[in-house]
């Protein structure tokens, strides 16, 4: 049976995409290239574990700031990731067992949905980008494009940090941009709380 993982990269940050990635492969083989959870990898070695994972059945979508806003407003972003989630798992074959880095917090919950939607086995668990090689392999997978989509943006909107709300630079960023009425609203997520506080403290300028 084909073993595959799927994970998320970019769920909470202010500025830019969320990327969700599916990777299938052997466990072992995957163990013995050294995967492991995405967060817990430098920059250099997740682009080194990237291209030895080049050869492997794998596949992401790339979600943008205007269609996460949509799901945000109406208190919906789990059901934004289990859409794709169940793109990507439709998108493998028949025969495939697949692992989910799960996003509900009722493991059991998104685990049945997922599987009464495809028809396919399908396991979900906390911290399973730990848990499970696959799962480990389609973290770097989604941290790597979207790491790549920002730098695309810095080359175009000027170095505005890692886009998450907990980096002053990033925060800096949108201020000036809205204290000067810069245009970021194709890579700003205008739903997020920071950005909601930065625009209602613009009158105070």
């Amino acid at each position: 049976m084909e073993e595959c993982g799927i994970d998320e990269a970019g769920r909470g940050p202010l500025i830019g995409p969320m990327v969700m990635a599916v990777l299938c492969g052997d466990s072992n083989e995957l163990k013995h290239i050294g995967v492991a959870d995405s967060k817990k990898l430098s920059p250099k070695r997740r682009e080194f574990l990237y291209a030895q994972l080049a050869g492997f059945k794998q596949n992401f979508i790339i979600i943008g700031p205007g269609e996460i806003d949509k799901y945000v407003k109406d208190k919906k972003l789990n059901i934004m990731e289990e859409i794709y989630a169940k793109k990507l798992i439709l998108s493998l074959t028949e025969n495939s067992r697949v692992y989910v880095d799960s996003f509900d917090v009722n493991e059991e919950r998104l685990e049945a949905k997922l599987r009464e939607s495809t028809g396919k086995e399908v396991i979900c668990r906390h911290h399973a980008d730990v848990i499970y090689p696959s799962v480990s392999a389609a973290s770097i997978i989604a941290k790597v494009v979207r790491d790549r989509e920002i730098e695309k943006l810095h080359d175009k909107f000027g170095d505005f940090g890692s886009g998450y709300p907990s980096d002053p630079r990033t925060v800096y960023f949108v201020e000036n941009a809205i204290k000067n009425h810069v245009n970021i609203d194709c890579i700003v997520r205008h739903e997020w709380k920071t950005y909601k506080n930065l625009f209602n403290n613009k009158l105070t300028y």
